[in-house]
Protein backbone atom coordinates (compact mmCIF):
# COMPACT_ATOMS: atom_id res chain seq x y z
CA UNK A 1 0.00 0.00 0.00
CA UNK A 2 3.01 2.31 0.40
CA UNK A 3 5.08 3.65 -2.50
CA UNK A 4 2.15 3.39 -4.89
CA UNK A 5 3.74 6.22 -6.87
CA UNK A 6 6.23 3.73 -8.38
CA UNK A 7 5.84 0.35 -10.12
CA UNK A 8 5.34 -2.67 -7.88
CA UNK A 9 8.82 -4.20 -8.06
CA UNK A 10 10.40 -0.75 -7.63
CA UNK A 11 8.68 -0.40 -4.26
CA UNK A 12 11.23 -2.79 -2.78
CA UNK A 13 14.05 -0.41 -3.68
CA UNK A 14 12.01 2.58 -2.46
CA UNK A 15 11.37 0.90 0.90
CA UNK A 16 15.05 0.11 1.35
CA UNK A 17 16.08 3.67 0.50
CA UNK A 18 13.52 5.04 2.97
CA UNK A 19 14.98 3.00 5.83
CA UNK A 20 12.53 0.12 6.15
CA UNK A 21 14.09 -3.12 7.40
CA UNK A 22 11.64 -5.46 5.68
CA UNK A 23 8.65 -5.46 3.33
CA UNK A 24 5.36 -7.28 2.95
CA UNK A 25 2.73 -7.16 0.25
CA UNK A 26 -0.83 -8.25 -0.30
CA UNK A 27 -1.05 -9.69 -3.80
CA UNK A 28 2.32 -10.01 -5.58
CA UNK A 29 1.26 -12.62 -8.11
CA UNK A 30 1.43 -10.47 -11.24
CA UNK A 31 5.20 -10.23 -10.71
CA UNK A 32 7.17 -13.47 -11.20
CA UNK A 33 8.47 -14.70 -7.86
CA UNK A 34 12.02 -15.08 -9.15
CA UNK A 35 12.07 -11.49 -10.33
CA UNK A 36 10.83 -10.22 -6.97
CA UNK A 37 13.32 -12.41 -5.10
CA UNK A 38 16.19 -10.89 -7.07
CA UNK A 39 15.03 -7.39 -6.14
CA UNK A 40 14.75 -8.35 -2.48
CA UNK A 41 18.20 -9.93 -2.44
CA UNK A 42 19.75 -6.91 -4.15
CA UNK A 43 18.30 -4.58 -1.51
CA UNK A 44 18.97 -6.93 1.39
CA UNK A 45 15.34 -6.85 2.56
CA UNK A 46 13.30 -9.88 3.65
CA UNK A 47 9.72 -10.35 2.50
CA UNK A 48 7.72 -10.98 5.66
CA UNK A 49 4.30 -12.02 4.40
CA UNK A 50 1.92 -12.27 1.47
CA UNK A 51 -1.83 -12.91 1.17
CA UNK A 52 -3.54 -15.81 -0.50
CA UNK A 53 -5.14 -14.79 -3.83
CA UNK A 54 -8.44 -12.96 -3.26
CA UNK A 55 -10.41 -14.21 -6.25
CA UNK A 56 -12.37 -11.54 -8.12
CA UNK A 57 -13.07 -8.52 -5.85
CA UNK A 58 -15.42 -7.07 -8.49
CA UNK A 59 -17.72 -10.03 -7.73
CA UNK A 60 -17.41 -9.55 -3.98
CA UNK A 61 -14.73 -12.23 -3.57
CA UNK A 62 -12.04 -11.65 -0.97
CA UNK A 63 -10.59 -15.06 -0.27
CA UNK A 64 -12.18 -18.48 0.14
CA UNK A 65 -11.10 -20.08 3.43
CA UNK A 66 -14.60 -19.75 4.91
CA UNK A 67 -16.74 -19.86 1.76
CA UNK A 68 -18.78 -23.08 1.41
CA UNK A 69 -18.55 -24.82 -1.99
CA UNK A 70 -15.38 -22.90 -2.86
CA UNK A 71 -12.94 -25.35 -1.28
CA UNK A 72 -11.21 -26.02 -4.60
CA UNK A 73 -10.48 -22.33 -5.09
CA UNK A 74 -9.06 -22.11 -1.58
CA UNK A 75 -6.90 -25.19 -2.09
CA UNK A 76 -5.54 -23.97 -5.43
CA UNK A 77 -4.95 -20.42 -4.20
CA UNK A 78 -3.25 -21.64 -1.06
CA UNK A 79 -0.93 -23.90 -3.06
CA UNK A 80 -0.04 -20.94 -5.26
CA UNK A 81 0.67 -18.79 -2.19
CA UNK A 82 2.89 -21.45 -0.63
CA UNK A 83 4.95 -21.81 -3.81
CA UNK A 84 5.30 -18.03 -4.14
CA UNK A 85 6.17 -17.51 -0.47
CA UNK A 86 8.86 -20.16 -0.52
CA UNK A 87 10.43 -18.72 -3.67
CA UNK A 88 10.58 -15.15 -2.36
CA UNK A 89 11.55 -16.21 1.16
CA UNK A 90 8.38 -15.07 2.94
CA UNK A 91 7.73 -16.89 6.21
CA UNK A 92 4.06 -15.95 6.69
CA UNK A 93 0.90 -16.27 4.61
CA UNK A 94 -2.31 -14.44 5.44
CA UNK A 95 -5.12 -16.85 4.55
CA UNK A 96 -8.05 -14.70 3.49
CA UNK A 97 -11.32 -15.93 4.96
CA UNK A 98 -13.68 -14.45 2.40
CA UNK A 99 -17.27 -13.24 2.30
CA UNK A 100 -19.73 -16.15 2.65
CA UNK A 101 -23.36 -15.72 1.67
CA UNK A 102 -25.64 -14.24 4.32
CA UNK A 103 -27.21 -16.86 6.56
CA UNK A 104 -24.50 -19.46 6.04
CA UNK A 105 -22.36 -18.72 9.12
CA UNK A 106 -22.52 -22.24 10.55
CA UNK A 107 -21.50 -23.79 7.23
CA UNK A 108 -18.86 -21.10 6.74
CA UNK A 109 -17.35 -21.85 10.12
CA UNK A 110 -17.15 -25.57 9.36
CA UNK A 111 -15.60 -24.80 5.97
CA UNK A 112 -13.03 -22.53 7.58
CA UNK A 113 -12.01 -25.12 10.18
CA UNK A 114 -11.68 -27.85 7.53
CA UNK A 115 -9.73 -25.67 5.09
CA UNK A 116 -7.39 -24.32 7.72
CA UNK A 117 -6.69 -27.77 9.17
CA UNK A 118 -5.55 -28.83 5.69
CA UNK A 119 -3.54 -25.65 5.22
CA UNK A 120 -1.81 -26.04 8.58
CA UNK A 121 -0.63 -29.53 7.66
CA UNK A 122 1.03 -28.15 4.53
CA UNK A 123 2.41 -25.09 6.33
CA UNK A 124 3.89 -27.22 9.07
CA UNK A 125 5.84 -29.29 6.56
CA UNK A 126 6.98 -26.16 4.72
CA UNK A 127 8.02 -24.23 7.83
CA UNK A 128 5.49 -21.44 7.24
CA UNK A 129 3.26 -19.50 9.63
CA UNK A 130 -0.36 -18.92 8.62
CA UNK A 131 -2.14 -15.73 9.67
CA UNK A 132 -5.84 -15.01 10.13
CA UNK A 133 -6.85 -11.35 10.14
CA UNK A 134 -10.18 -9.92 11.27
CA UNK A 135 -11.41 -7.13 8.98
CA UNK A 136 -13.84 -4.39 9.92
CA UNK A 137 -17.30 -4.18 8.40
CA UNK A 138 -16.78 -0.71 6.93
CA UNK A 139 -13.89 -1.78 4.73
CA UNK A 140 -15.09 -5.33 4.02
CA UNK A 141 -18.81 -5.91 4.67
CA UNK A 142 -19.74 -9.52 5.29
CA UNK A 143 -16.18 -10.75 5.87
CA UNK A 144 -16.16 -13.97 7.88
CA UNK A 145 -13.78 -12.98 10.67
CA UNK A 146 -14.61 -9.65 12.30
CA UNK A 147 -12.76 -9.60 15.61
CA UNK A 148 -9.61 -10.72 17.39
CA UNK A 149 -11.63 -12.64 19.98
CA UNK A 150 -13.34 -14.65 17.22
CA UNK A 151 -10.01 -15.45 15.58
CA UNK A 152 -8.47 -16.43 18.92
CA UNK A 153 -11.29 -18.91 19.48
CA UNK A 154 -10.81 -20.47 16.04
CA UNK A 155 -7.04 -20.75 16.54
CA UNK A 156 -7.52 -22.43 19.92
CA UNK A 157 -10.07 -24.83 18.45
CA UNK A 158 -7.72 -25.87 15.64
CA UNK A 159 -4.82 -26.17 18.08
CA UNK A 160 -2.11 -25.81 15.46
CA UNK A 161 1.14 -23.98 16.25
CA UNK A 162 1.43 -22.81 12.62
CA UNK A 163 -1.77 -20.74 12.92
CA UNK A 164 -1.57 -17.22 14.37
CA UNK A 165 -3.58 -14.02 14.69
CA UNK A 166 -2.68 -11.12 12.43
CA UNK A 167 -3.38 -8.25 14.83
CA UNK A 168 -4.02 -5.31 12.53
CA UNK A 169 -4.40 -2.47 15.01
CA UNK A 170 -6.46 -0.42 12.57
CA UNK A 171 -9.04 -3.16 12.05
CA UNK A 172 -9.17 -4.26 15.70
CA UNK A 173 -9.75 -0.71 16.90
CA UNK A 174 -12.76 -0.36 14.59
CA UNK A 175 -14.08 -3.88 15.27
CA UNK A 176 -13.56 -4.06 19.04
CA UNK A 177 -11.35 -1.36 20.57
CA UNK A 178 -9.71 -1.93 23.97
CA UNK A 179 -6.41 -2.35 22.16
CA UNK A 180 -3.91 -2.58 25.00
CA UNK A 181 -5.89 -5.22 26.89
CA UNK A 182 -6.51 -7.22 23.72
CA UNK A 183 -2.83 -7.21 22.82
CA UNK A 184 -2.05 -8.56 26.29
CA UNK A 185 -4.84 -11.15 26.23
CA UNK A 186 -4.01 -12.51 22.80
CA UNK A 187 -0.23 -12.13 23.01
CA UNK A 188 0.62 -15.87 22.76
CA UNK A 189 -1.49 -16.16 19.60
CA UNK A 190 -0.23 -13.08 17.73
CA UNK A 191 1.95 -13.81 14.72
CA UNK A 192 2.19 -10.34 13.18
CA UNK A 193 1.12 -6.73 13.71
CA UNK A 194 -0.02 -4.13 11.18
CA UNK A 195 -1.04 -0.53 11.77
CA UNK A 196 -2.67 2.56 10.32
CA UNK A 197 -4.54 5.53 11.71
CA UNK A 198 -8.25 5.37 12.50
CA UNK A 199 -10.55 6.33 10.90
CA UNK A 200 -8.80 7.33 7.65
CA UNK A 201 -6.20 4.52 7.41
CA UNK A 202 -3.33 6.93 6.97
CA UNK A 203 0.00 7.52 8.72
CA UNK A 204 -0.04 6.61 12.43
CA UNK A 205 0.67 10.19 13.52
CA UNK A 206 -3.00 11.19 13.13
CA UNK A 207 -6.39 9.89 14.23
CA UNK A 208 -7.81 8.41 17.40
CA UNK A 209 -5.15 5.81 18.32
CA UNK A 210 -2.21 6.70 20.57
CA UNK A 211 0.44 4.77 18.70
CA UNK A 212 3.10 5.85 21.16
CA UNK A 213 1.28 3.81 23.82
CA UNK A 214 0.65 0.91 21.43
CA UNK A 215 4.24 0.63 20.24
CA UNK A 216 5.54 0.97 23.81
CA UNK A 217 3.26 -1.92 24.82
CA UNK A 218 4.50 -4.13 21.99
CA UNK A 219 8.13 -3.23 22.65
CA UNK A 220 7.73 -3.68 26.40
CA UNK A 221 6.42 -7.21 25.99
CA UNK A 222 9.54 -8.17 24.05
CA UNK A 223 8.14 -8.45 20.54
CA UNK A 224 10.92 -9.75 18.29
CA UNK A 225 9.12 -9.54 14.96
CA UNK A 226 8.15 -6.69 12.67
CA UNK A 227 5.14 -4.38 12.65
CA UNK A 228 3.81 -3.66 9.18
CA UNK A 229 2.84 -0.20 7.93
CA UNK A 230 -0.36 -0.89 5.99
CA UNK A 231 -1.88 2.50 5.29
CA UNK A 232 -2.78 4.86 2.45
CA UNK A 233 -0.32 7.78 2.47
CA UNK A 234 -1.76 11.30 2.68
CA UNK A 235 0.44 12.43 -0.21
CA UNK A 236 3.62 10.76 -1.43
CA UNK A 237 4.92 8.03 0.85
CA UNK A 238 8.17 9.85 1.59
CA UNK A 239 6.38 13.03 2.64
CA UNK A 240 4.57 11.15 5.38
CA UNK A 241 7.42 9.16 6.94
CA UNK A 242 8.12 11.51 9.84
CA UNK A 243 6.36 9.06 12.13
CA UNK A 244 9.27 6.61 11.73
CA UNK A 245 11.44 8.76 13.95
CA UNK A 246 8.70 10.24 16.12
CA UNK A 247 7.31 6.81 17.11
CA UNK A 248 10.55 4.82 17.19
CA UNK A 249 11.06 2.79 20.42
CA UNK A 250 12.46 4.95 23.19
Amino acid sequence: MLFGEVDFADRVDAAAQAGFAAVECQFPYATPAGQLRRRLDACGLPMISINTPPGDPSRGEFGFAAVPSREAEFRDGFARAVDYALEVGASKIHCMSGVPEAGTFKAARATFVSNMAMACEIAGRAGLTLLIEPLNAYDRPGYFVTGSDQVAGLIQELGRPELKLLFDIYHVQICEGDLLRRIGRHWPLIGHFQFASVPLRREPDEGEISYRAIFDKIEGRGWDGFVGAEYRPRATTLEGLGWMQALAPR
